[in-house]
């Protein structure tokens, strides 16, 4: 989740380096807000806004100094509102709005733990030591909170806009923790305050209230800052009506690791919840969190890569039925550093429990839609802020749920997602796979166990791995070319029976589209540590020789695979580019009788069927 050095990226996204068009002010300034066709106009003039400073009482103590938290906050209100308008208000947290520090990742080419005794219940005792590395630390923050790209289109619609600044980072006091509750509660304080609830002070240490404010907040933001609107959701804060997590995370153990597998966000290997409270710890005196982010380290676990306390306390989705703000989740399909399981997961329990939702999914990585596709994004936004902000009937919840780009950059909307008929297959790999062997959904292999061997060399990257004729490092299994188009809509799951030569090994699968001119795409991917094969909790042992059940899901995706093109799934043991990488040796022998995976198809069989024959 880390950004460039000089400027983070969801920083970067934040700049207003593109400008919104707005009407002009008239002589007069309105006396309220204007809507049209469902959604808030820009009437207010930008420029005549109050920016004030503000620090909300939070109540908890990260820091252990003896006093309650600060979070600091920056109001920009439309100066009318000194005349008696009430405003709702777009709240964009983040722990970014400092500048950053420069922190190393960890080493990430060591061994896999091995379990030095079992026990009693199985699960592995080990102690866990603290590997993290010494961080550069930087400055206290030179520069202003940046302007948002939104600030003025919604404060020229009658909303005002509040930066709020984590704890531990900026202006604000208390201690980073990588989402822990502290940070959470944080984040909530400066929705409390908007509703009376929570008191504050100015820059002259008076009391601050927030009489201005009809207590209507929606909060939004691009990757951390899109994760603590969703934490603060998953407290039920009553004031909070809707929002806007782009990129965000929904449990911070499905960024940092894997079913028990250390792994890292696309981009920063080594990288992990004690290198990012050093990143972002930007407070003045920064002293007092040295003993707490040792903590983070310490918890966080590198060794086993078990889910714990530590992890658990960092799911927002235990608490995901408490989230009564109107949610509309936004991100890449082809996001790798948090990834679409993040989207998946945390959209799919607001629609089964009811809460308002929609999503859009694009085809970009890591990224605001704002830059994908302005116009309409802008739109969107406005009346679901509008509806939930204002309580203007518009309509948005009668609409499409679900908004797709296309692999060719055409977009969709469709009623929910996954998409509608959608429906489990089971696909068998056939022998050959250390070239190339078949994939079937008609039959699998019967008979005498049949096995095939991968030999791990972690220095392999994938993408080479699979684009290699012949390889003893990685078993191919593909389908003849489609006939038609196959559409695949969730999560892909494979289930293997396999056994090890070594008591520890990763276990890494892709999915792959190969095009008729042979060229590879990868289009996801999923990772397990095989000694978690029964509980992400619970590391066990692995018996050399012994074949052991293991599932791996990959991540969820919205692919097309085109007429022509082959359906693929490859299977390694490390992922150079994701998992730990310890010395190549570690063998691995697949039964592939007992070995499938499933497909979520839209249209199910028969879509399979058009596609490769019956």
């Amino acid at each position: 989740m880390r950004r460039a050095r000089s400027v983070p990226l969801t920083v970067a996204l934040a700049l207003a380096a593109l400008p919104l068009t707005v009407a002009p002010a008239s002589a007069a300034p309105p006396s309220g807000p204007v809507f049209a066709d469902g959604a808030a106009q820009p009437v207010f003039d930008p420029k005549d806004v109050l920016r004030e400073n503000v620090w909300v009482r939070a109540p908890v103590d990260s820091d252990r100094d003896g006093k309650d938290d600060e979070a600091h906050a920056l109001v920009v209100r439309p100066k009318v509102t000194t005349t008696g308008l009430k405003v709702p208000v777009v709240y964009l947290p983040s722990p970014y709005y400092a500048p950053t520090n420069d922190v190393p990742n960890h080493n990430v080419d060591v061994e896999l733990h091995v379990p030095k005794r079992p026990g009693r219940d199985g699960a592995v005792t080990s102690a866990r030591t603290d590997e993290r590395v010494e961080a550069a630390v930087g400055g206290p923050r030179e520069k202003p909170i940046p302007v948002s790209r939104y600030e003025e289109y919604f404060t020229s619609r009658g909303f005002a806009v509040v930066y709020g600044e984590s704890l531990g980072t900026g202006e604000s006091s208390g201690c980073p923790t990588t989402g822990g509750r502290n940070e959470t509660i944080g984040a909530k304080s400066i929705v409390d305050w908007l509703n009376g609830r929570a008191p504050a002070r100015d820059e002259k240490g008076a009391a601050a209230t927030a009489t201005w404010s009809t207590g209507k907040t929606g909060m939004m933001g691009v990757s951390y800052n899109g994760t603590l609107p969703n934490a603060v959701a998953s407290t039920g804060v009553k004031g909070l009506e809707a929002i806007v997590p782009i990129a965000a995370i929904s449990s911070w153990y499905d960024y940092y690791r894997a079913d028990g597998a250390v792994v890292a966000p696309g981009t920063y290997q080594g990288e992990d919840a004690d290198v990012l409270a050093e990143y972002v710890h930007t407070r003045t005196d920064r002293e007092i969190c040295k003993p707490i982010i040792a903590e983070v380290a310490a918890a966080q676990d590198r060794i086993t890569g078990d889910y714990s306390e530590f992890w658990d306390e960092r799911n927002y989705l235990n608490d995901v039925r408490k989230v009564k703000a109107a949610t509309l989740v936004v991100h890449g399909l082809n996001d790798w550093n948090v990834k679409t399981k993040h989207a998946a997961q945390w959209y799919e329990q607001l629609r089964k429990q009811g809460t308002p939702h929609k999503i859009w999914w694009h085809q970009s990585g890591h990224s605001d839609p704002f830059s994908l596709r302005k116009d309409e994004w802008l739109k969107t936004l406005n009346r679901w802020f509008t509806r939930y902000l204002y309580s203007q009937q518009n309509g948005v919840e009668q609409e499409p749920r679900a908004t797709l780009q296309r692999e060719d950059k055409s977009w969709v909307q469709e009623a929910e997602w996954p998409a509608p008929g959608t429906r489990e297959v089971g696909f068998h790999p056939l022998p050959g796979g250390n070239t190339t062997g078949a994939l079937s959904h008609i039959d699998g292999v019967h008979g005498r166990p049949v096995l095939e061997n991968i030999v791990d060399d972690a220095t392999k990257k994938a993408e080479d791995l699979t684009a290699a004729a012949e390889s003893p490092h990685r078993l191919s299994y593909f389908s003849g070319p489609a006939a038609a188009p196959l559409r695949v809509s969730g999560t892909v799951g494979v289930d293997l029976k396999v056994s090890f030569t070594r008591p520890a090994a990763n276990l890494t699968a892709l999915l792959v589209d190969r095009a008729p001119d042979g060229k590879n795409h990868i289009i996801t991917r999923g990772w397990t540590d095989p000694q978690n094969r029964t509980s992400e909790d619970r590391t066990q042992p692995l018996r050399p020789g012994v074949q052991y059940r293991v599932n791996i899901e990959m991540q969820p995706d919205d692919y097309v695979l085109p007429a022509g093109h082959k359906l693929g799934l490859v299977l390694l043991s490390s992922d150079y580019d994701y998992t730990l990488r310890p010395k190549p040796g570690a063998g691995l022998s697949v039964n592939l009788n007992q070995s499938e995976f499933t497909l979520p198809i839209v249209g199910g069989t028969p879509a399979v069927r058009a596609a490769f024959g019956s």
